[in-house]
């Protein structure tokens, strides 16, 4: 079935034919429609004392516009979510929608009007052609220069309020970032510097990336254009202490579809395996990138990146089955999490050879490292990931290749674990792992805390919210501690 006579079939529906896959944790795509404010009261065990600071997470909030259900996981509204830890053995919860034009228009009219990445607008080629993508603000989220930013894969970040989370609106960086640019989701900040660097779809010319980098202050600079052998998507990089590390995968958008309107814009990427793979090295303050081809790969998430000597080894989740990725992120509600994953480091070696090493292999997402390793060697690699019994919070130990795991009962859900030192000066790995788990009895989200030192122990602490939080992509920490009401009286 085409995407746009899905859309057609699913108007014809309410709300309540949503289909769920066999797996109770698939409940986890229902919409979360309240915005929430309040303190967290169900907690046990207990918070450390060390643990301060805000957790911001963002993704989809909902996959539907009135009673029309969305086509792709990636066109679902972005709504933030914020942890505060004041330090004093309490959390407070806030989420909010981020007004962006595709929220307001279905909050105003209670129906699709505007194209999402899998999602056609009604009216068919014509009411589809020459139209982007609505910016859902659903990806990412980072605070860097005071500015609390909601990121997207195709445009320019929303900014909000890093307490209240109310929107601005888009953020141009000062007008430096125009209309037509893109700032990726997926940022990364030296821990040295503290300058944050990213990049963009450039679409004002074929076959290039626009990269940035973002001064402490806040100051957005341009880097020199990419040139590359073919139009990507591409999603991540990862940063080293001298370079932008990008493995640039032949995923490639068919132009004409997706200007004519004839299909989604996601059903309109194309992996074409006859294409190289191109390992793009780019250097942070200006000169030439080189583009180095390889056999084609395909792999979404980056963990870290660094120098060793005059090589360059980066760390990634690759797949093996683009048509299996594409399918559950189409048909996210009822498909079973991608299989044929590994956790891979490849060495890009000064005369241009490249070797490979598959670290760990299982299905997994949304790998996460110590961010104060970013552009260093690290030792440990934390993840979502599945068994064959169970789902749960891996870390892996690089020094002694061993993976451990906290694991959960069959059915329920975990998000992305975020790493967060004891105190800044700790070692890597002192630390904390804060990640979401979704109960499917209940239909409620839980924050674990665990020790990242022994993951396979109970959890230091866990919070019970009042109701579930839809699946969500990437997350956040800060010492900043976002503002909220005092504590009630006893």
């Amino acid at each position: 079935m085409t995407a746009e006579a899905r859309h057609d079939a699913h108007d014809a529906h309410a709300e309540r034919a949503v289909p769920h896959g066999d797996d109770p944790w698939h409940k986890v795509y229902e919409a979360l429609d309240d915005e929430h404010d309040y303190e967290v009261r169900e907690i046990e065990g207990r918070l450390p004392e060390g643990l301060a600071g805000t957790l911001y997470r963002n993704g989809p909030g909902r996959w539907r516009v009135g009673e029309s259900l969305l086509d792709h996981i990636f066109d679902g509204d972005g709504m933030l979510s914020l942890f505060a830890f004041p330090g004093d053995g309490r959390i407070h919860y806030r989420n909010r929608y981020v007004r962006t034009r595709h929220y307001r228009y279905g909050q105003r009219h209670g129906r699709v009007g505007l194209r999402g990445l899998g999602t056609q607008r009604p009216g068919g080629m014509l009411g589809n052609m020459l139209r982007p993508p609505a910016n859902v603000a659903n990806t990412g989220v980072v605070l860097h220069g005071g500015q609390l930013l909601a990121l997207w894969e195709g445009g320019r970040p929303f900014r909000l309020d890093p307490d209240s989370l109310e929107t601005y609106g888009e953020h141009s960086f000062g007008g430096r970032l125009k209309v037509m640019s893109a700032f990726s989701a997926h940022p990364s900040r030296c821990p040295d510097t503290g300058e944050l660097f990213n990049f963009g779809m450039d679409f004002t010319r074929a076959r290039s990336l626009r990269c940035y980098r973002v001064d402490a202050r806040g100051r957005l600079h341009h880097l020199p254009r990419i040139s590359l052998p073919y139009s990507p998507w591409n999603h991540d990089f990862a940063l080293t202490r001298r370079h932008l590390v990008f493995v640039v995968n032949p995923v490639i958008p068919k132009a004409a579809q997706i200007l004519l309107g004839t299909g989604s814009i996601a059903d309109g990427l194309s992996y074409e395996p006859h294409r190289p793979t191109c390992f793009t090295i780019v250097p942070r303050y200006g000169g030439r990138a080189r583009v180095i081809e390889h056999e084609a790969l395909l792999g979404f998430h980056f963990v870290n990146a660094f120098e060793d000597g005059d090589d360059i080894v980066v760390e990634f989740v690759r797949f093996a089955d683009w048509e299996q990725v594409s399918t559950a992120f189409r048909d996210f509600r009822t498909s079973d999490f991608p299989w044929g994953c590994a956790l891979m480091r490849y060495r890009v070696k000064a005369s241009g050879a490249v070797e490979e090493e598959q670290v760990c292999a299982l299905p997994m997402e949304l790998p996460h490292s110590d961010v104060r390793q970013a552009g260093r060697p690290h030792r440990y690699t934390y993840f979502a990931g599945r068994t064959e019994s169970s789902t749960g919070i891996h870390a892996y130990d690089h020094a002694t290749g061993r993976r451990a795991v906290h694991e959960l009962p069959p059915g329920h859900g975990f998000g992305e674990p975020v790493f967060v030192p004891r105190e800044p000066g700790a070692a890597e790995g002192d630390g904390w792992l804060l990640t979401l788990a979704y109960d499917p009895d209940e239909h409620r989200s839980r924050l674990l805390v665990l020790d990242a030192r022994d993951v396979e122990a109970e959890p230091v602490a866990v919070a019970r919210l009042r109701h579930h939080i839809p699946m969500g992509f990437h997350g956040s920490f800060t010492r900043r501690i976002a503002r909220t009401p005092g504590p009630r009286p006893a």
